[in-house]
């Protein structure tokens, strides 16, 4: 059968010769496989493959047999919230490369779940049009998203014990501290003065957080490369 959704484009590996076999997470169905023929072709008469660059917005029309297949196929597609800057700036790219990476690693659910789906649009959307005021983006990005995947924390106080708890080895100070909480409670664009080390420092005590409760998160890759761009 056919069905309407929406999906966020997450990645894609190749398919025989011209073929790819993308990973999308949809409103209707939750984290689902997708092969879309010919995309890679010298005779393709579109750019469809651009429609798979991380984190593009689709409206989709998509062809489900059941509930047991692992790969399905697409009807019709077209994006429905062209970038005005996110895969052109540098700074915004490289957060988008991670924030794509924390997803295709974490999201598992092949269910609709509407508030996910929509937390990650905002976070999409908010990312392509900020002007500035987004480098603690991928922070309060993980602060929430854990939420959404069942281990959030109420206060920077629960993160820290479980972090002690699990023999995390750095400590961190007060100013530290203070503004990660500060992150957790407000919106993206909210003004929190933090050098590049302390920056770092709440990144790879996130990153920690996550792989207590995911075992599955394994190395992220993008991390060295945000690192960089963060200097």
């Amino acid at each position: 059968m056919l069905y309407k959704t929406r999906g966020i484009a997450l990645n894609y590996i190749r398919y025989r010769e011209s073929s790819i076999i993308a990973k999308v997470y949809t409103e209707a169905f939750g984290i689902q496989s997708y092969i879309v023929n010919g995309v890679r072709s010298s005779k393709s008469k579109t750019n469809r493959i651009a429609l798979f660059q991380p984190l593009t917005l689709l409206d989709m029309v998509v062809y489900h047999k059941s509930k047991e297949a692992t790969i399905h196929r697409i009807s019709e597609l077209k994006c429905y919230a062209p970038f005005q800057s996110l895969p052109y700036d540098v700074f915004k790219s490289s957060l988008a490369l991670f924030v794509t990476e924390i997803l295709g690693k974490t999201l598992r659910e092949e269910e609709p779940n509407e508030p996910l789906f929509q937390f990650i649009e905002d976070s999409v959307l908010y990312l392509d049009e900020a002007e500035d005021g987004f480098e603690n983006f991928h922070i309060q990005f993980l602060l929430q998203y854990a939420s959404y995947l069942g281990f959030g924390v109420e206060t920077i106080e629960d993160l820290e014990n479980e972090l002690k708890e699990n023999h995390f080895p750095q400590i961190a100070d007060a100013k530290e501290i203070n503004a990660t909480e500060y992150l957790l409670h407000n919106p993206y664009g909210i003004s929190v003065l933090l050098d590049r080390n302390r920056r770092v420092d709440i990144l790879e005590k996130l990153i920690f957080f996550y792989k207590i409760h995911m075992d599955s998160l394994g190395e992220i890759r993008s991390l060295e490369v945000l690192r960089e761009v963060l200097k």
